[in-house]
Order: C-alpha cells, then structure tokens, then sequence
C-alpha cells in the first residue's frame, strides 16, 4: 500500500504528483476537483485517464490533459508509475 501524508494515492513535490505503479486500485477513485486544472504527463507508464460518460484515454508522454472543474475523472493505473504535473 502506497502510504502519503495526505492520505492520497500519489506523492506530491511542488505541482509534481507520482502515482506508483503499486498503489492500490481501490484508491484509484472517481473524483473532480474544485479548479480547473492542465496535468501535463511527464512520464505516462502506459496509464489511461477517463473523463466521466467517456470511453478510457491512454496517456502520452507531454500530453496536456485539461480538466474542468466539478467534471468526474479518474485515471486507470498502467505498467510503470505515473508522472504528472498539475497546472492551476
């Protein structure tokens, strides 16, 4: 299990979020945040993102994945760990 301070399934430095390749899919959960957001995927490990009501997206190496505000979205865990960094 993927132990955080903030009880998250990624480590957080600055606006750099890594999502381990370990953490558990139950914590991988549907959510929306209170801001927009651009993550920016700075390594992908073959992880998807999924929007709510859409089909799953692979994610790419220097895709920029915008996230409006109040919209659910998760993301589907892939075969390394997950790089993003978040812009608000």
């Amino acid at each position: 299990m993927v132990e955080t301070s903030t009880g998250n399934p990624y480590i957080e430095e600055g606006d750099i979020r890594t999502f381990p390749v370990t953490a558990p899919d139950s914590e991988l959960i549907w959510h929306r945040d209170h801001n927009d957001r651009v993550v920016e995927v700075i390594k992908a490990g073959g992880w998807s993102y999924q929007m709510d009501d859409e089909l799953p997206q692979k994610l790419e190496n220097g895709e920029m994945v915008y996230v409006p505000k109040e919209t659910y979205h998760r993301v589907i865990k892939g075969t390394q760990d997950l790089v993003i960094r978040i812009h608000e």
